[in-house]
């Protein structure tokens, strides 16, 4: 499968299932889509690109570890929030003539 937030699921669960489960990162199957992106052609993809020798497969994660990642994504878009806020005060002070550096 190709690695994206869904497959973290399906894989833990295919895992539990008592299945093999090997995730590509999205940027290794990206040059062996022919056309336009699609299902189909993702799935084609995907196909080609396992049967590679020099394929690198990402780890299914735990929740352990999916946790903490979903925190630091949290907190990484209130940081990012809070600063486009504070340019954005900036610049309608700005308009008023009134500068804070």
């Amino acid at each position: 499968m190709e690695a994206c937030p869904g497959s973290q699921y399906l894989g833990s669960a295919r895992v539990a299932q008592g299945f093999t489960v090997k995730l590509m990162a999205a940027q290794f199957v990206k040059p062996y889509v022919k056309s336009q992106k699609n299902d189909f052609n993702d799935a084609a993809a995907i196909a080609e690109a396992v049967r590679r020798p020099t394929m690198r497969f990402v780890p299914v994660k735990t929740q352990e570890q999916l946790d903490p990642q979903a925190l630091h994504r949290y907190r990484e878009r209130l940081v990012r929030d809070r600063t486009a806020i504070t340019n954005q005060i900036r610049a309608f002070l700005m308009e008023s003539g009134l500068t804070v550096p």
